[in-house]
């Protein structure tokens, strides 16, 4: 009897990684990317090439055995870095001490991680093969070869892990009763870079995620592990100011000056590369189904594309593998009864971390360096140092805690919204936050609302 069969579009991280796990459960994975291998062309040239990558991103490639090795390309982000606008800087910890978040480079675990899927015996990888069609009934592909040759491929399943712009999705909406949103953001993004210094060491602090926070709009750096830092300016695409109003040399010059002087000093050409790319858009993706008569799936972007303000994309991408390779077990290879279960899991969380990402451009562009803020943080940092069973703070929950998924953080945040809001509207709350009074009136509207999970 010849070994179950699976073809995954799409060779990026989540694709690769889905691959691997597929390939260790005993099955043939058939892998195909409709660029050419990134490994010999820079086909991430001008495109995100930064992520970051927390607990829940960690804990999955750990399940599937390989989080040492990523680890090695990675470097950890304690804290944000605020910049003001004055040029003051503050830092915003992520967490408890020791908690960060890693900056790793998109092509660099990409491309381990197809290394990796090339070592699986069980995984054979195509690559420059586009889909142009597929079978949601047999999970039989088409693909166009670079010679414009077609290529039909035969399988008992198939995952669509294409991206944000998944042509598997594409092609589902002609299937019936398939629900489909795509909401763009006011905000577009370019990105720009900082230098290494001459000795190869990072012109700013290394183990920080840089935020230069001027509420309608924000700029930010993460670390790469050459020196330089790969710097997000995400602004609003009309309006004033805008990428569409801002057109002319010395415009964009004022408008950097004016809100990133300290990051004058260090960008590298800023005004021509502002005014030499063009703007990419920001949306997200809600879909359902996510699966199609058990044969035909949707995984990571393909099914949940998110904005990056809560750097959990290709987290959420990864736990999605690590679900599936949980239910594999479970449900002994069972995909009459996984793929439901898989959609059943994952849909809701998709969802949450996509209302969670929205929501999180406001306290990175505005409030984080809000000083009122800033004090709410560290309120919160001191009840839940105090009080960990009784209080994680949400952005903990989020990127610190791949126990609680999505939809609960959500839920549990908009409770500790409401508790929080009382405290900040206590008298003289800036002078005496630190006072004992403090802390026992939070702990009693903590018990009020949570005490049961206590």
């Amino acid at each position: 009897m010849s070994r179950v069969a699976f073809t995954v579009v799409g060779g990026g991280p989540v694709g690769s990684l889905l691959a691997i796990s597929l390939a260790r459960h005993g099955y043939a994975v058939g892998l195909y990317e409709g660029r050419p291998d990134s490994r010999q062309t820079s086909v991430y040239q001008g495109r995100s090439i930064n992520i970051a990558l927390s607990d829940r991103g960690w804990s999955s490639l750990e399940k599937i055995g390989i989080g040492d090795e990523v680890r090695q390309q990675a470097i950890p982000m304690y804290h944000r870095a605020i910049h003001g606008a004055d040029g003051e800087l503050s830092k915003l910890p992520y967490g408890q001490e020791g908690d960060a978040i890693w900056s790793v480079s998109r092509g660099g675990i990409n491309e381990h991680l197809l290394n990796l899927a090339e070592d699986e015996a069980g995984i054979a990888t195509h690559f420059e093969h586009r889909l142009v069609d597929i079978d949601f009934t047999t999970a039989v592909t088409t693909f166009e070869l670079a010679n414009g040759e077609q290529r039909v491929v035969e399988a008992d399943y198939a995952f669509g892990a294409d991206g944000a712009y998944s042509k598997v999705r594409r092609l589902a909406h002609n299937l019936p009763r398939f629900s489909y949103s795509q909401t763009y953001m006011p905000q577009s993004y370019i990105e720009l870079n900082i230098p290494a210094n001459a000795d190869g060491s990072h012109q700013l602090e290394t183990n920080a995620l840089h935020i230069w926070p001027r509420k309608d709009f924000m700029l930010i750096a993460l670390p790469n592990t050459d020196g330089t830092f790969t710097c997000t300016l995400f602004l609003n695409h009309a309006g004033d100011p805008s990428f569409e109003s801002l057109r002319e040399w010395p415009a964009v010059e004022a408008f950097f000056e004016a809100n990133f002087a300290d990051a004058m000093a260090v960008l590298e050409r800023p005004v021509d590369v502002f005014l030499e790319k063009t703007a990419a858009p920001l949306f997200l993706v809600q879909v359902f189904p996510w699966s199609f008569n058990r044969k035909v799936a949707l995984i990571g972007d393909a099914a949940h594309a998110i904005v990056p303000f809560y750097g959990q994309g290709m987290n959420c991408g990864f736990e999605d593998c690590a679900e599936l390779h949980a239910l594999i077990d479970r449900y002994d290879h069972d995909w009459e009864r996984i793929f439901p279960a898989y959609e059943n899991a994952r849909k809701p969380n998709g969802d949450a971390i996509a209302e969670l990402s929205k929501r999180n451009f406001v306290e990175m562009s505005d409030l984080s360096g809000d000083k009122r803020f800033q004090l709410r943080k560290q309120i919160e940092a001191k009840f839940s140092e105090r009080y960990p069973k009784l209080w994680t703070p949400l952005y903990s929950m989020v990127t610190f805690s791949p126990d609680v998924p999505y939809a609960e953080a959500l839920r549990v945040g908009d409770e500790q919204n409401e508790v929080m809001e009382s405290i900040m509207a206590m008298p003289g709350i800036a002078d005496d936050w630190d006072e004992e009074y403090v802390m026992e009136r939070l702990h009693d509207l903590a018990l009020q609302t949570f005490g049961a999970h206590q």
